[in-house]
């Protein structure tokens, strides 16, 4: 009696269909933690961003001249996502401003902005927009 190993074609099928289905549910899934991930990280620079540009003003008596330094993309200690830039830089305020990188998964999602005076917003007609309250949806 000669009795056969293996898996018949239809236990493979129903394999990858169940494989194929899990995919398909745990992919988009993963992609929106890593935006909202991104999202939170990027509010997070900006603030540490913000306190910099405060103690610079405590020394200086003025924003003028004031650097960036490690702030300067998000996040801080690996592959940018996004790109941190000083707007609007007078000796009494500025604007940061926060733009996803071309090509990175936040690319087209737009702008975050912080003020020297607190306000948060983020570029009308996008994603973004509502972003300080909440990265759901991104």
């Amino acid at each position: 009696m000669n009795k056969q190993r293996g898996f018949t074609l239809l236990e493979l099928m129903i394999a990858v269909v169940v494989v194929a289905i899990l995919a398909a549910i745990a992919l988009p899934n993963y992609t929106a933690y890593v935006r909202r991930t991104a999202c939170e990280d990027v509010k997070g620079t900006l603030t540490g961003a913000a306190g910099l540009m405060e103690r610079y003003r405590a020394q200086n008596n003025s924003y003028a001249g004031a650097d960036l330094g490690a702030y300067a993309q998000s996040p801080v200690d690996s592959t940018a996502i996004f790109t941190i830039s000083l707007e609007n830089l007078t000796s009494t305020s500025y604007d940061l401003k926060a733009s996803p990188v071309a090509g990175g998964v936040m690319a087209g999602k737009g702008e975050l902005y912080l003020s020297s005076n607190g306000v948060r917003s983020g570029e009308a007609g996008t994603a973004m927009a509502n972003a300080w309250s909440s990265c759901r949806g991104i």
